[in-house]
């Protein structure tokens, strides 16, 4: 056999039609809308609360400069400067914005700068938000660290610990005093200079903390950005949290989009690593085995977390959140705008009555 067919073998290429599919997208209404100057995007999981859904997002105002502009207080990236938003919605496609939920912190506090990615756990009556800070300034060696901040109504008032719940690992060593990542001594461990993306899942009566971590120096693999994914642990869903001895548990993936199926834990990597664009399964919530390959995954997934069942290992995916990039004309990515709309998924196996169903899913 050549080595293409073995491989085919050896990764069950010819099977797991059941996990394929393929994304669609669709415009929202009301503020949800595209609005020219303002960043609204990483809309976190979607709750169902009480007759309507909510989301909590990143945003902002005005486009970013990049480092080296001489000036400390202009944006840097389209996350800069920004705060924590949420809205409602009583259908899923048309949203009301209802205010910040966590703003930044005080001068000289670990999110003095950005706050930032959010995600949302439900638990025993309590809202927990976890989201990526930055502390003035920003730079290019800046660490990234996660908040998190606690409701007992998902109308807030939030209460912001004083601490990080996880930082980057004490590792690795800059060369120089120079502000460009890419000088080091040594690289250290895969998350040693930022943590990011956090997602907070209750799991095998735990707190199954993921996160995105990037290292010092970062490489250029076989995939692209050296970008990994690990999991902290905690008895509390305040923490402490004790990073995973098997991280990183992926070598691929940018934000996180993870969901509860069949007593397991499901995700999709979606840009960055040889393992992008796949969705993948772990019966332990480590050690994940690639199921689909699938393109073209919107940015940012916002998942409906009631849609999560054991019907199907898809049906997670069958509406959600997500962001989109507006770029003026001649502009980066850095200078445009974001906005936030909505995805489907239609699973391979999925029957037209199915997904029509699922899409048009409506508050209960």
């Amino acid at each position: 056999m050549s080595a293409a067919s073995k491989r085919a073998l050896e990764r069950n290429y010819h099977k797991n039609a059941d996990w394929f599919g393929v994304f669609y997208k669709r415009p929202l209404t009301g503020d949800f809308a595209y609005e020219p100057g303002v960043i609204r995007r990483d809309a976190s999981k979607v709750l169902s609360i009480n007759g309507l859904y909510y989301t909590w997002y990143t945003k902002t105002i005005g486009p970013g400069h990049g480092f080296g502009t001489g000036d400390p207080e202009l944006k840097v990236f389209p996350w800069d400067k920004s705060e924590i938003w949420y809205a409602t919605s009583k259908d899923g496609w048309h949203w009301d914005e209802q205010g910040i939920a966590v703003g930044r912190g005080e001068k000289g506090t670990y999110d003095d700068r950005s706050v930032f990615t959010p995600e949302i756990l439900q638990h025993q009556g309590k809202y927990y938000l976890v989201y990526q800070t930055i502390k003035a300034p920003y730079l290019n060696r800046s660490y990234n660290h996660v908040g998190m901040a606690i409701a007992d109504s998902p109308n807030g008032p939030w209460r912001k610990l004083d601490k990080p719940i996880l930082s980057p690992s004490d590792t690795g060593e800059w060369l120089g005093d120079e502000d460009n990542r890419f000088l080091i001594k040594s690289q250290g461990e895969w998350d040693s200079h930022k943590v990011h993306d956090p997602t907070l899942m209750y799991f095998n009566n735990k707190f199954y903390l993921y996160y995105k971590g990037e290292r010092k120096g970062e490489k250029t693999t076989m995939g692209g950005r050296e970008i990994r994914w690990g999991v902290a642990i905690a008895d509390k869903p305040e923490g402490p949290y004790v990073k995973s001895p098997y991280n990183p548990i992926t070598h691929s993936g940018h934000e996180l989009a993870v969901w509860h199926y069949n007593g397991g834990i499901a995700m999709i990597s979606c840009k960055d690593g040889p393992e992008k664009e796949t969705i993948q399964y772990a019966k332990d919530g480590i050690n994940f085995e690639i199921m689909a390959v699938i393109d073209a995954v919107p940015d940012a997934l916002g998942l409906v977390e009631e849609l999560a069942d054991d019907s199907s290992p898809t049906s997670a995916l069958s509406w959600g959140l997500y962001h989109e990039y507006v770029i003026p004309p001649g502009k980066s990515w850095l200078q445009g705008d974001n906005y936030i709309a909505r995805f489907g998924f239609r699973g391979k196996n999925d029957s037209a009555e199915f997904v029509k169903k699922k899409s048009n899913q409506s508050g209960k």
